[in-house]
């Protein structure tokens, strides 16, 4: 299901632009509808709570970060060595290159996306960098929860369901980096892989450092 050009979940209309049109089609045909739901959910979820915030922001920008900060968990990222995030933010980065889209802006979309899942910073950085990070805690943590109206809480919901989602993206999550463990270590996703990922065991910062070759 899509939104209606002419509808506005919660007077949050998606961007009606060529660029926004195209990751919409790029995202639904290169994932599953769990993270299609997901993202475009953070993109309301984010606009409101920027809206609640007074954080001005390009609705563009924000949206194709939305849009592609969780590309990264698919099939085709499940072996490159780097975070998932990172993944996503160099598909984004591509995808707004080939437009033409402003440096600047393209480093904005890619902070986003690669800080997402990065607790206490990406709220001090720019409005969409923070927006993308707020819509993602909002959908997935319930952080700010009644900073929304349930009325307009409801509506994005009805336009874009989240049944299950709780336990789907949790095994979507772990699906989408048990082949490259290595690259949860200090990030939440490590406690994903403890959950899910058996004989899984999380790397130890302070053994590391002790571990070093350094002799003291």
């Amino acid at each position: 299901m899509t939104v209606p050009p002419h509808h506005a979940p919660a007077s949050v209309a998606v961007p009606d632009t060529r660029i926004a049109a195209e990751a919409t089609e790029l995202v639904r045909d290169t994932t599953n509808e769990l993270i299609y739901h997901h993202s475009r959910r953070v993109y309301f979820f984010g606009s409101l709570r920027g809206r609640h915030r007074g954080l001005s922001h390009d609705p563009e920008l924000l949206y194709i970060g939305a849009m592609f900060h969780d590309l990264g968990l698919g099939e085709k990222f499940h072996h490159s060595g780097r975070r998932f995030e990172v993944d996503g933010a160099d598909e984004a980065r591509r995808f707004l290159q080939s437009h033409g889209v402003p440096e600047d802006s393209v480093r904005r979309v890619w902070t986003a996306i690669a800080l997402h899942t990065t607790p206490g910073v990406p709220e001090f950085m720019e409005p969409e960098v923070a927006l993308v990070t707020a819509g993602v805690e909002y959908d997935v943590l319930g952080l700010g929860f009644d900073e929304i109206p349930d009325e307009d809480r409801a509506e994005i919901v009805a336009l874009h369901p989240r049944p299950d989602f709780k336990e789907r993206i949790l095994r979507s999550f772990a699906d989408g980096i048990a082949a490259k463990p290595e690259t949860a270590f200090g990030t939440v996703k490590a406690d994903v892989l403890q959950h899910f990922l058996p004989g899984y065991t999380r790397g130890d910062f302070v053994e590391i450092i002790r571990n070093s070759p350094w002799p003291e």
